[in-house]
């Protein structure tokens, strides 16, 4: 009988649970674990460990399935921790395998290895583990899916001894399926039934765990049955509504008074996988009260936390259903004005650039965005109208993530196009994934807004009332001669007029594309 070792063992349950692509960046505490790579299994090579967890972020979300990430020991992991941090805010189904040093070694703290390595991650990881015995891995890493993939979802990780792979095991592992999301208490139900029925002017606010679920048709109908305006929350890293539809009333901003002022002309409110609410700025708090709100979400902190409302604690998608089945009725609301499009001006205005994007972008495309300084342009001038992960962009604030997760996004969803749209600051943080696009002949188009400037912090610092803040000006990247370097075709935009045929010249490009636009170097209010 030929010998099962944990590395056998492990493998068997990695194909059982669709985990065959593994993203990684390599160092000898890994070896073991690579060693023989199966021929059904993809390792996607990124170049930075950042890139590494940002890149299966993205597959995670676009594909809405788990993904394996393979770091190296505490260097590695201490690499990729901000973007662990994002993928907790993003609820991204990560399993991160981390390498450790060979157990023998680990009381006299050796090179290479992770003191206290199943804490390291934490907060940020929904569960972390370091097995006791070598043959407790496999045991370990089925839980660490079925955590990562349990509303709400979230990265967790596990930490392996190197020399644990070629340990020989007899013990089974039964792969399970997924577990799945969970309906509202009834009576919560019933509650919620009775005020959408009773109010007038009722709102929706959709949050990333409806998208996340796939349920965005299924709001849409509960939308139009029941007559709501619908807005999407501060800072939602995913689209949940399509944005041209008429019911759509805009973005709620990252403050309490403009939020308040949003929302002040409805009589009911329910948030619907999202926080009540996320903020970014403080101006003192509202005069203007919410009205009153429901919140529904899978997540037990989100409800907590909640300063007022009703909490309901339940997956969207059950709580949609249910709502359709029994919600009563009514017409829609009167639609909101649209903006018209920006003047063709060189220096090119962000607005413009967006509007133009809009007019040649392909309707099934996924956007993958990251342009802190012109978020509100965006969303006045390239709605999203697809209704199936249209739209992924970062929950977390912290910068380098669009760039690597357009890529993740490519590789899950070889049927669509993906578009990153990315500062000019922003795309330097993980710029090394641009090579893993080239290597994979991704069909991604970069597109870089160079406003040579950390825009949003000069924005923001100034709106403080910050002087001569240093730190802000990024001029003289030539991201063309980089992207090239890289294995990527390039273009340059400088006038406007020259915007939407290089777009239409790249977007069709079958190889991955980086197109240069020069943007308006002079900062506006954010909020």
């Amino acid at each position: 009988m030929a010998t099962r070792t944990v590395r056998d063992a492990t493998r068997e349950l990695l194909r059982d649970l669709g985990l065959t692509t593994v993203f990684g960046n390599p160092g000898t505490t890994e070896i073991a674990f690579l060693t023989e790579w199966p021929d059904d299994f993809t390792y996607v090579l990124a170049l930075h460990e950042a890139s590494v967890v940002a890149m299966a972020d993205g597959y995670a979300r676009a594909s809405r399935r788990a993904a394996l990430v393979n770091l190296h020991s505490a260097g590695g992991v201490g690499h990729a921790l901000g973007h662990i941090f994002t993928a907790y805010r993003n609820n991204a189904p990560l399993i991160i395998l981390a390498g450790q040093q060979t157990r023998s070694l680990l009381p006299d703290d050796p090179f290479l290895g992770a003191v206290e390595a199943a804490n390291f991650p934490k907060p940020y990881v929904k569960w972390s583990c370091e097995p006791a015995r070598a043959e407790d891995v496999p045991a370990a890493l089925a839980r660490a899916y079925h955590i990562a993939t349990q509303a709400p979802m979230g990265p967790v990780f596990v930490s392996v001894p190197v020399d644990d792979w070629d340990v020989e095991t007899t013990k089974p592992i039964v792969s399970r399926p997924q577990i799945r999301g969970f309906a509202p208490d009834p009576s919560a139900l019933d509650e919620l039934v009775s005020a959408l029925d009773a109010a007038e002017r009722p709102a929706i606010v959709v949050g990333p765990g409806i998208d996340g679920e796939g349920a965005v048709p299924d709001v849409v109908e509960l939308a139009e049955k029941v007559g709501a305006g619908v807005w999407a929350p501060p800072m939602g890293a995913r689209c949940s509504f399509p944005e041209d539809h008429p019911q759509f009333f805009g973005f709620l901003q990252p403050e309490r008074k403009m939020l308040a002022s949003a929302l002040a002309d409805h009589d009911l409110v329910v948030v619907i996988g999202a926080p009540a609410f996320t903020y970014h700025v403080y101006r003192g708090e509202s005069e203007t009260a919410l009205p009153p709100l429901f919140l529904v979400s899978d997540d037990e902190q989100i409800l907590a936390r909640a300063a007022e409302g009703t909490g309901i604690r339940a997956t969207p998608k059950l709580t949609i259903r249910a709502l359709l089945d029994r919600a009563a009725p009514r017409e829609a609301p009167k639609s909101r004005t649209r903006h018209e499009k920006p003047a063709a001006v060189t220096p090119i205005t962000p607005g413009f650039a967006y509007s133009v994007i809009s007019e040649v972008l392909p309707d099934d495309a996924i956007v993958v965005e990251e342009t802190p300084s012109h978020r509100n342009e965006l969303h006045d001038h390239l709605p999203i109208k697809s209704t199936d992960t249209g739209f992924l962009t970062v929950a977390s604030g912290t910068l380098g993530y669009g760039l690597p997760a357009a890529v993740g996004a490519a590789l899950a969803r070889p049927d669509r196009k993906v578009v990153a749209i990315l500062g000019d600051g922003s795309s330097m943080y993980c710029v090394q994934a641009l090579w893993t696009a080239a290597q994979h002949n991704l069909p991604v188009t970069f597109v870089i807004f160079d406003n040579s400037q950390y825009a949003a912090v000069r924005i923001l610092g100034e709106a403080a009332g910050g002087e001569k803040v240093p730190g802000v000006d990024l001029g003289g990247i030539d991201f063309p001669a980089l992207a090239k370097s890289l294995g990527l075709r390039t273009s340059v935009v400088e006038k406007a007029e020259d915007l939407k045929p290089t777009l239409e010249a790249a977007l069709p490009d079958e190889r991955p594309h980086l197109v240069h636009v020069r943007i308006d170097a002079n900062p506006r209010t954010l909020y």
